[in-house]
């Protein structure tokens, strides 16, 4: 009798011990967005616009004829805006179509793509903004153009995995300074 209550005592003990594994969701590492603060590109290029002064200029190795390609480069988060000039002579249905075709090479990883054109007819400004949602290689693409002598292309690229979750707040933060270009956007 003495040996049924000893093993009744430690099976409560050991029932009584059993706890439950609940696995924890996975995390993401914390990100300090920097405050927003910007400065001029040079002189030199046939366009100026506003960029994050927490960014910085690359001249992107190139030929005579990308002499005016440049990357915006964001260290912290290890990511940079390509953008890539060309004049236009009478082909800008080439370069709007080239575009496009870049933006919806993505549709394989996308899980959606939205456009936003942009007009500024003061200032001979014409453009769209893509979204690309999901795990794409480029979350963000746009091009600028007055369609008669300059198109400016831009494109984000992230020198990480893509992982829409852990992304998501960069690419927002990088896409109010991409919204920002575009508004404060000039031909020389």
């Amino acid at each position: 009798m003495q040996k049924l209550v000893i093993i009744i005592v430690i099976g409560i003990f050991l029932m009584g011990c059993k706890k439950n594994y609940t696995p924890k969701p996975r995390g993401y590492f914390r990100i300090d967005l920097p405050k927003k603060a910007y400065k001029t590109t040079p002189n030199k290029l046939p366009y100026k616009f506003e960029y994050p002064q927490y960014s910085y200029l690359q001249q992107r190795p190139n030929s005579p004829q990308q002499q005016y390609w440049i990357n915006i480069v964001y260290p912290k988060f290890k990511a940079k805006v390509h953008l890539s000039y060309k004049p236009v002579d009478k082909n800008v249905d080439k370069f709007l179509n080239d575009a496009r075709e870049f933006v919806y090479k993505h549709t394989v990883k996308a899980d959606a793509i939205s456009e936003t054109p942009f007009i500024n007819h003061e200032k001979k400004i014409y453009g769209l903004l893509y979204e690309i949602k999901g795990d794409a290689a480029s979350n963000t693409q746009f091009y600028i153009t007055d369609s008669t002598k300059n198109f400016l292309r831009g494109a984000l690229y992230f020198n990480v995995v893509p992982n829409k979750d852990s992304l998501a707040p960069v690419i927002k933060f990088i896409n109010q300074d991409i919204g920002h270009l575009i508004e404060t956007f000039e031909w020389n």
